[in-house]
């Protein structure tokens, strides 16, 4: 019975999320998210069987991407929201690269891991 991945694809995960995550917000939270996200990394990689679920770290780098691209849904350009007491607009980027490198490393990462736990030994 082969040892299962998916915990520790799931605490990669999260250190690739708070990763990434922190470098595309560098100037404000970043700087707190990052030392988190070298922490968790750090407390990883000295535990046992660590190396089984490292796609999800991959994964992980793609999820704060897809909600760049959900924030600018509806760019690119100048965007408009009217209500009752004003307007406000704001310059939003085309969302479709951002789409697509988010679900190419989410969905990289899964494809990686299942592929990485079919060739793992039996055990």
């Amino acid at each position: 019975m082969r040892t299962s991945m998916w915990p520790w694809f799931c605490a990669w995960f999260l250190v690739g999320t708070l990763a990434s995550l922190g470098v595309l917000t560098a100037l404000t939270i970043g700087v707190f998210l990052l030392p988190v996200a070298l922490v968790a990394a750090v407390f990883l990689v000295t535990r046992r069987g660590r190396r089984v679920g490292l796609a999800g770290l991959v994964s992980g780098l793609g999820v704060p991407l897809l909600y760049v691209a959900f924030l600018n849904r509806e760019g690119p350009g100048n965007v408009c929201t009217t209500t009752a007491t004003g307007q406000s607009c704001v310059d939003e980027y085309s969302p479709w690269g951002w789409l697509a490198a988010g679900a190419v490393s989410l969905l990289g990462g899964i494809v990686l891991g299942l592929v990485l736990q079919r060739r793992a030994p039996l055990r």
